[in-house]
């Protein structure tokens, strides 16, 4: 398929709404806040600010791809449709039991996070299915439908619907769908064999649950941001980024919100992909720092890591284990407070803290002068140096420097008897410490040796703390793209149409049935095809093979990717070995004497990805001319420096600005430490190294 001339890349963050408009490979940006109360007003207004930047009309448009947070927020604060869970007679408390794990073991006070919906918004059934798919009870008719006359009194928006084993037997839930239709036809309806056909009732009931809480708002949501765009005569079809890294259409997103909760990261992710084949790395630290969180992704052999559950709304500190597990393919990356507008306080033990509660947008950091009067990291930056209150998003927000050292002084300052600097520099250390530890933390989980790894830097935040995040973590090269402060959203233009589908089939290697396996993932493989063919109805499709395998008795396992010659003609002695091969990687040795199973088998079928050219990369020999300079302040050295300005959009491919330096662009601003040197490659990445490294 002939990809649009016009294309236009849609990001809502907590902070700014990103829009990106390609027009036949040129891109033009603009960042606007994010407007709560209707974030389709944001979209709007961006929509024409950026069209007159690329002299086009909205009308001449051929494609949108929209990520948004809304799903991510309103599981976050609690405010989705009112919702009713229909699930197995002596399961109605799994959401609140959990698993019954202690996310944070020494702490006697420890409080669980209230589950999504409370014990009298929960019904049962009497119907059952056993493990292997095998229906114990049938389920009577009469007692679902006097279920769904009380879900009916009960004024009830929305239905989720979990019941045991429906992953491997769906036809009781669709037997309580057929009835909710039949007697509820505006109420909207999931059932978790559609969802997310996996094992683990904790993970599954959750996940449908917080599919059909905000099923209602995201359905509104897109039909009111449909309406505007056809209003403004935009005429062509909008796709969502999902939160596995591919795009989906409107409709599917509509059916499948929960798989748009990670759907911006998820857009940052595959932009650093898409940088890292350009360069030929294969190891990438993905940093992305915006106004309300940092997201960190590893990415090797220029694909994103990519899992099959993740949490959300964690509320101990984001600490793993505080949040709602949602059973999705997604791309695996560790998300914290930690973005621009995260604000700072001193707790009981005399201690500066950062996050997790954010300005937003609405009112933001006191510099931005809409009454905020707490300070958070961007105004700590202001204090620092490392932003022009003049020149702040293009110049459409002016930051107030006083506002901010007031507002640094009143809660930082004088409660730990330090000059505004000092408490400024505090404050972004501890942000910048807490991004670090997360970054380790993620690293080890994974095996693997940062300093080894190139980090990629993007968001409007990211390239003003990513150097001092290099110099914590011993990361040794640094590139910042073009488009830097709009990366999520360019991610979305570069990301294919994929849908990936997962079934839980307990199977022991000793037990192996190929044709079964070869059934299977024939099924998925089709229904995943199907996905993506009501985006693209032409292109040739790629299937990716993916089986979970553990040992047996093992409380988790792991990814194994398999070939489709491996898939389609299965056999028990290669699953063995890639599994022991890929096991070893990650543990260092295999287990003998183990049986081995398998628990989730998975096919994402997705177009072919963007061809990508090879950059011919320059050492930098010339030296960027400044256009000014100003104090900055180093974090290695603890104190101001002289740092020249250099106009991003002046350097020359091979010029070189020698740090301390700030290279500044509408977007964002690049602070480049006194440690390093940042080069502008052939492509306009500025590329920052440890000075003398390329000597």
């Amino acid at each position: 398929m002939a990809v649009p001339s016009v294309r236009l890349g849609v990001d809502i963050g907590g902070t700014f709404t990103d829009i990106v408009l390609e027009k036949d490979g040129v891109p033009f940006s603009i960042k606007v806040l994010t407007t709560y109360s209707a974030p389709e007003n944001a979209i709007i207004n961006g929509m024409h600010q950026v069209c007159a930047k690329a002299g086009v009309t909205p009308a001449q448009i051929d494609q949108i791809i929209h990520g948004t947070t809304l799903a991510t927020n309103a599981l976050i604060e609690r405010r989705g449709a009112k919702t009713a869970l229909i699930t197995t007679e002596g399961f109605r408390d799994v959401i609140e039991m959990r698993t019954e794990s202690r996310f944070e073991q020494y702490d006697l006070n420890l409080n669980l996070p209230d589950p999504l919906l409370p014990r009298q918004m929960r019904f049962t059934v009497a119907g059952r299915v056993d493990a292997n798919g095998k229906i114990l009870v049938d389920m009577d008719r009469a007692e679902v439908e006097a279920i769904v006359d009380q879900i009916a009194e009960g004024g009830f928006e929305s239905v989720a619907v979990g019941l045991i084993h429906s992953y491997l037997n769906p036809t009781h839930e669709q037997l309580v769908r057929d009835v909710l239709a039949e007697k509820l036809p505006n109420v909207a309806v999931s059932i978790s064999s559609e969802v997310s056909p996996q094992m683990r009732e904790y993970e599954r009931f959750n996940t449908v649950v917080a599919n059909a809480y905000i099923k209602p708002l995201m359905a509104s949501y897109l039909g009111r941001l449909g309406d505007r765009l056809n209003d403004e005569g935009v005429s062509c079809r909008i796709f969502l980024m999902h939160s596995g890294g591919g795009v989906i259409s409107i409709q599917n997103a509509a059916d499948f919100p929960v798989r748009l909760v990670e759907s911006g990261p998820a857009g940052g992710a595959v932009f650093a992909a898409h940088i890292a084949a350009r360069y030929g790395l294969d190891k990438v630290l993905s940093f992305d720092m915006g106004g309300t969180t940092a997201k960190i992704c590893l990415i090797k052999n220029q694909t994103p890591k990519t899992s099959r559950v993740f949490e959300v709304a964690r509320t101990y500190r984001f600490k793993k284990g505080s949040g709602m597990p949602i059973s999705i393919p997604v791309i695996d990356m560790v998300e914290i407070g930690a973005g621009g507008g995260s604000l700072a306080h001193v707790d009981a033990l005399q201690q500066i803290r950062v996050g997790p509660k954010s300005a937003g947008s609405e009112p933001g950091p006191a510099c931005y002068g809409r009454h905020g009067t707490r300070p958070a990291v961007t105004d700590a930056d202001l204090v620092l140096g490392k932003l022009d209150p003049e020149n702040f998003a293009g110049g459409s927000i002016k930051l107030l420097p006083d506002a901010s050292c007031t507002a640094i002084a009143e809660y930082v300052g004088t409660k730990l008897d330090m000059d505004t600097v000092e408490a400024a520099f505090g404050i972004a250390e501890v942000v910048d410490e807490n991004m670090a530890n997360a970054a380790r933390v993620h690293a080890v989980e994974n095996g693997e040796d940062l300093s080894e790894y190139t980090m990629i830097a993007f968001g409007g935040a990211a390239p003003l703390h990513a150097g001092r995040l290099c110099e914590k973590l011993g990361v040794e090269r640094l590139l910042v793209p073009p488009g830097a402060g709009v990366g999520s959203a360019i991610g979305f233009l570069r990301a294919p149409f994929s849908f990936e589908a997962n079934r839980s089939v307990y199977m022991k290697l000793s037990d192996f049935d190929g044709p079964r396996i070869k059934s299977l993932l024939s099924d998925l493989k089709a229904e995943a095809t199907g996905f993506v063919r009501t985006c693209d109805a032409v292109s040739p499709i790629l299937s990716e093979f993916k089986v979970y395998m553990r040992y047996t008795g093992q409380g988790w396992e792991i990814p194994i990717a398999l070939t489709e010659d491996q898939a389609m003609t299965p056999d028990a002695a290669t699953f063995e070995a890639r599994f022991i091969e890929d096991y070893t990687k990650l543990f260092g040795r295999p287990v003998a004497g183990m049986d081995i199973e398998i628990t989730v088998w998975s096919v994402n079928a997705t177009t072919p990805p963007e061809k990508v050219a090879r950059v011919n990369e320059t050492n930098g020999t010339a030296q960027a001319t400044p256009v000014g300079g100003r104090d900055l302040f180093d974090g290695a050295a603890g104190k101001f420096l002289s740092a020249d300005v250099v106009n991003r959009s002046d350097m020359l491919t091979g010029e070189r600005a020698v740090g301390p330096v700030a290279v500044v662009e509408n977007e964002t601003t690049i602070i480049v430490p006194a440690s390093r040197d940042a080069i502008r490659q052939p492509d306009g990445c500025i590329d920052i190294i440890i000075k003398g490294a390329d000597q």
